[in-house]
């Protein structure tokens, strides 16, 4: 079993900047994707940025490309999302998840989710 928890979410004025953690724990050696997700209200949620777990490329939706950037720390099994100018489209909140998917920013494939973290940007 894999638990996945978020922290780092807040409220920010727009252009100003967030980092998200992901602490995974729990045997996550079968999964290939670690992702960032979010979801507005009344929206439906949406890929942000994933990495393949055995791999170094990172992956962004259009949206957020230049802005955010998604890392990992191997060795404390943390998922990374460092957010830059930040808009108030931004407002969402975010969750990670792990699972065995061959696109990284396809959430129908994940099956590990947080709990999610709440990320409000004012204009």
């Amino acid at each position: 079993q894999v638990q996945l928890v978020e922290s780092g979410g807040g409220s920010v004025q727009a252009g100003g900047s967030l980092r998200l953690s992901c602490a995974a724990s729990g045997n996550i050696y079968n999964q290939y994707c670690m992702g960032w997700f979010r979801q507005a209200p009344g929206k439906e949620r949406e890929g942000v940025a994933g990495i393949y777990i055995g791999g170094v490329n990172t992956y962004y939706d259009d949206s957020v490309k230049g802005r955010f950037t998604i890392s990992r720390d191997n060795a404390r099994n943390t998922l990374y999302l460092q957010m830059s100018s930040l808009k108030p489209e931004d407002t969402a909140m975010y969750y990670c998840a792990v699972g065995a998917c061959t696109w990284v920013l396809n959430l129908h494939q994940y099956k590990y989710w947080g709990q999610g973290t709440q990320v409000t940007v004012s204009s």
